[in-house]
């Protein structure tokens, strides 16, 4: 009977106070005090599980949210440049209220702006899609039938579940990934399954 590849998709932790319910994308903010214990209680979470290979965007945010994993030597992980947040351009760094101010659009319509290339000076689908995929398809092709985890951001995840799905990048505004985050996918050579969706770990720590 084949095994399937288990793919565990990790979101980082709460950000600085500043940047949240902004879309900060490609600034390099770090944690908040609360994120630091989000961050925790997800590794006391992975720290269960064996891993088999580990990989993560080289973002601060990302780094911080897995490093007590790392420190407790519970795993290596290699950085994955292609995992970094989307580009969202002229919104960078602009909160959810001030894009529907200046650009008269709500924060939930994202998705769709920017697979219509119409946030200003944004990264395009395509280019997140393909930076993205290429990393993804060869780590999934190297590790066939193991336990694999991926440790990045809210839109790299919607895009790699739009990959494995095969489903528009629209259409992952479905999907909740909130801070901190646990998203389990099982890869079988005829279908792919999600398994668990936006488990939160620090939502049930002492």
């Amino acid at each position: 009977m084949e095994s399937p590849t288990r793919l565990f998709l990790l979101r980082h932790a709460e950000v600085e106070a500043g940047y949240q319910r902004v879309f900060g994308g490609r600034i390099d903010m770090g944690l908040s005090p609360e994120g630091f214990k989000q961050a925790a209680a997800l590794c006391d979470y992975l720290r269960r599980s064996r891993f088999d290979a580990v990989f993560a965007s080289p973002m601060k945010r990302v780094q911080q949210s897995i490093e007590r994993w790392e420190h407790q030597g519970a795993v290596r992980t290699s950085i994955i440049e292609g995992f970094r947040e989307v580009d969202f351009g002229r919104w960078t760094g602009l909160s959810w209220g001030q894009v529907n101010d200046q650009f008269h659009v709500g924060a939930h319509q994202w998705l769709d702006q920017l697979e219509q290339g119409l946030i200003p000076g944004a990264e395009s689908v395509s280019d997140f899609r393909n930076r993205t995929e290429i990393p993804l398809q060869k780590i999934l092709n190297e590790h066939r039938g193991h336990r694999i985890a991926v440790a990045c951001h809210g839109g790299v995840i919607r895009m790699i579940l739009s990959i494995l799905l095969d489903l528009p990048f629209p259409k992952m505004g479905g999907f909740e990934f909130g801070y901190a985050s646990v998203t389990i996918v099982h890869l079988l050579s005829h279908k792919t399954e999600v398994q668990l969706a936006n488990f939160l770990p620090w939502q049930n720590a002492g």
